[in-house]
């Protein structure tokens, strides 16, 4: 099979940052975050994503980590794969967001998502809890989060206070300007996607559909993301800008004994928990996943030419599993970047097309 894309297509990367040497190994792992993202921007990746965890061996503060890698590249994209807002708080998290982007010359790409309600009796004793529901509080921290990166008033300095003159509007500040048009977030479903669209974001969608349509995966995603563009196009955000659309697929070119063996165990453990059509054998787990592209680069790229998600996105994003170990890692960025990506119709950062 051969490309019949009509739209450009973007390459990015999506990273664990997991920690495989313990707790006196975490801050080589983060090390070995810069090194990616270095390997990344010189074989022309255009964005790389850092995953968000709380309490786990993987990063909790993205953006910091994200401000270090800016300090190491200047070309590649850098983005958030996605921070729970449920848990934020949105000023705090608009100061610190602005920071890294002014930082990084404007190269932050702030991905977010509501987060996942199943684990609220154990975050909302830690972070706090609300009256809202889980999904409104989110929602109340997206509006919050957006007014203050898009530069809105959000409070008053009253009788003033330190440098501030009384009566003074206060805003976010650093302000960095064209953040606002930089927000991504993660959806799941059907109704997600087209809410994402009618509010003016970028979407994001990932390996996983958090609903069961009876669908395959390609094509319940397909309605998804097609459903998010007519909503963006019927928004305000559509008058000044293009919709972008990223989905990650875990891809994986097995080209040594060394690739087959650092990422054995993941695939046979993906495909213990699951049917081949992407159902868990649970039944009462109501979702379903993409399939694994391991193998053959010439098998992975028709697989992928066969989805008919990947005809709607601007970005296709590589999902690196958790395991597999940072020079795995590194030859898949090195193999994707080679083997699989041109023939999809992406060309690397700094190549003319």
């Amino acid at each position: 099979m051969t490309s019949s894309r009509t739209r450009p297509l973007e390459l990015g990367f999506l990273s664990f940052v997991s920690n495989p040497y313990g707790d006196a190994g975490a801050a080589r792992a983060l090390r070995d975050s810069i090194t990616m993202f270095e390997r990344a921007e010189e074989l022309g990746y255009d964005v790389g994503w850092i995953r968000v965890r709380h309490f786990e061996e993987f990063p909790s503060s993205p953006l910091t980590l994200l401000s270090a890698i800016a300090q190491h590249t200047r070309t590649i994209r850098l983005g958030t794969g996605v921070i729970p807002l449920r848990y934020e708080d949105p000023i705090r998290l608009a100061e610190d967001a602005a920071t890294v982007d002014l930082l990084s010359d404007g190269r932050l790409e702030l991905g977010l998502s509501t987060g996942i309600p199943q684990f609220a009796p154990i975050f909302d004793p830690v972070f706090g809890e609300s009256e809202r529901s889980f999904g409104e509080e989110s929602q109340y921290r997206m509006a919050r989060l957006r007014a203050a990166i898009a530069g809105e008033t959000v409070a008053n300095s009253g009788a003033g206070y330190m440098s501030i003159r009384a009566e003074t509007d206060l805003i976010v500040r650093p302000h960095a300007p064209g953040l606002a048009d930089r927000i991504w977030y993660g959806a799941g479903s059907l109704a997600s996607a087209i809410r994402t669209g009618t509010q003016g974001l970028d979407l994001h969608v990932s390996t996983l559909n958090s609903e069961e349509t009876g669908d395959t995966f390609s094509l319940g995603q397909a309605k998804q993301l097609r459903a998010y563009r007519k909503a963006f196009a019927e928004s305000p955000a559509a008058a000044v800008r293009e919709p972008r659309v990223a989905a990650g697929r875990v891809i994986l070119p097995l080209l040594s004994t060394a690739d087959e063996e650092a990422y054995a165990g993941f695939i046979r453990g993906y495909a213990e928990r699951m049917h081949d059509d992407g159902r868990p054998h649970d039944p009462s787990v109501a979702i379903r996943f993409d399939r694994v592209h391991a193998g053959e680069p010439a098998r992975i790229v028709d697989e992928l030419l066969a989805d008919e998600a990947l005809d709607e996105v601007t970005e296709l994003t590589l999902t690196l599993p958790a395991n597999g170990g940072a020079e795995a890692h590194l030859r898949t960025l090195e193999a994707v970047a080679e083997h699989v990506a041109p023939a999809l119709g992406w060309t690397p950062v700094g190549t003319a097309a």
